[in-house]
């Protein structure tokens, strides 16, 4: 077998691959008097069928179905040969059957960027100080009066911010209804946002049993992307408004919220504690951007093209899924594909790079996943999903399913490493604003 290499970018190989004609004849021979066994063709019995004859109807699909078979058993010992670490699969170009008999194909690749590790331990980071906001405690508790309160049907007035409608509608853009978007017996809770400002306040000041029709201008960043960036026309029916009937802030509220309060005070508690929670986990990531970004700052090094675009579509891909679970494609959400992959390349330059420091900090550190972390791993995982560890376990059986999880656990562990060897200051937040 011949092998030759050559550089095609700074971190792209053309590997060109000979297969000899002995082993060539050798795989188109058997792969014939397979095919004779399968086929029948007149005039001969099966099994008996000449090459000769077989080849004029079905070489194309021979020769592609053994081209296959002898890049995938000669590929992997050419890398391995070549010393090259190739970070994605091939592209398999130019395979043919020459001439003289031997079979040649040119797989491009991607290889493993080197480069020394630059300043990664004792990082300067600092972090926002965490005051419990007051305001904030009270703007919970108000929530949570909104949330226990009891509903009443509205008579003899509009509805008007809080009131709890329901209602049908359907919608219409550039004249054409909208037919992913309608709804019956649907609850808008105005002012909560979470129907968008825009649709919630024009509702505001209908009555029970009016029928009207609504146009709203949805911004360009509306969360939802079949409204965002145009008008569009609401049919609605209003079928029911309820009013909120607000408890008063006291030690009764406090227990009908939970028994495990007593008093006004101990659900206060409650709120500043959740909210500390929230803010280590918050600053727990953002700590995590920090020494990612330092990272980058402190290592220069080229990705590999192809890991970057497989990274892209990978994500588009995960995006197309979900719009599929929703009955939706691409089009349909109003999205282009191909600026998304061309929006998401930068993120996805960065997660490649960051997952090679990472890994090359690995290495010189000598971390490595031992059996307790997948254990725990197995065991966070079926608390979370309410499975047992075994059923967990059978989850990850495949190789391609675990390798994920693996890597995923490997970064973590990667970053408490980085984490705990850094200078971490918590200044306050006024001086976090000069």
């Amino acid at each position: 077998m011949e092998v030759s290499i050559e550089e095609t970018g700074e971190l792209s190989r053309a590997i060109t691959v000979v297969v000899p004609e002995k082993d060539v004849k050798k795989r188109l021979k058997k792969a014939y008097k397979k095919l004779a066994s399968e086929v029948t063709i007149k005039g001969f019995r099966k099994g008996k069928v000449p090459q000769k004859i077989l080849e004029k109807s079905y070489g194309e699909s021979v020769h592609n179905e053994v081209a296959d078979e002898l890049v995938q058993e000669t590929y992997f010992d050419v890398l391995g040969d070549s010393d090259l670490e190739a970070v994605v699969h091939p592209d398999i170009r130019s395979h043919i059957f020459d001439d003289a008999g031997t079979f040649t194909y040119v797989a491009e690749i991607d290889i493993k960027p080197e480069f020394e590790l630059g300043d990664y331990k004792e990082l300067d980071i600092e972090l926002p100080e965490f005051v419990i906001d007051e305001s904030a405690v009270d703007s919970r508790l108000e929530e949570l009066r909104q949330e226990h309160a009891p509903l009443k049907t509205v008579e003899g007035r509009a509805s008007a911010d809080g009131d709890v409608l329901t209602i049908d509608f359907t919608a219409k853009k550039d004249g054409k209804p909208m037919d992913n978007v309608h709804g019956n017996d649907y609850g808008v809770d105005i002012g909560s946002g979470k129907n968008g400002v825009e649709f919630e306040q024009a509702l505001v000041g209908l009555n029970c049993g009016d029928e009207t029709t609504k146009t709203i201008d949805f911004p360009a960043d509306f969360s939802n992307q079949l409204l965002a960036g145009g008008e569009v026309e609401f049919h609605i029916t209003v079928k029911d408004i309820k009013e909120r009937i607000l408890a008063e802030l006291d030690d009764d509220f406090a227990q009908e919220v939970s028994a495990d309060f007593k008093t006004l005070d101990d659900l206060k508690k409650d709120i500043r504690d959740k909210m500390v929670k929230e803010h280590e986990d918050k600053s727990s990531g953002d700590l995590v951007d920090v020494i990612m970004l330092k990272l980058m700052e402190n290592h220069t090094f080229p990705t590999p093209e192809r890991l970057v675009a497989y990274e892209v579509a990978q994500h588009v891909k995960q995006l197309e899924d979900t719009l599929e679970k929703q009955g939706m494609d691409m089009e349909a959400a109003g999205l282009d594909r191909d600026k998304l992959m061309e929006d998401y390349k930068g993120d996805a330059e960065k997660r490649v790079k960051g997952d090679f420091i990472l890994k090359k900090i690995a290495e010189v550190e000598d971390i490595k996943v031992a059996d307790e972390d997948m254990t725990a791993a197995f065991t966070r995982i079926g608390e979370q999903y309410s499975m047992t560890v075994e059923q967990v376990k059978q989850y990850f059986a495949r190789r391609e399913d675990l390798l994920p999880l693996m890597h995923e656990i490997l970064n973590e562990k990667i970053v408490e490493f980085l984490r705990n060897a850094s200078n971490i200051t918590y200044v306050p937040a006024a001086k976090e604003a000069e």
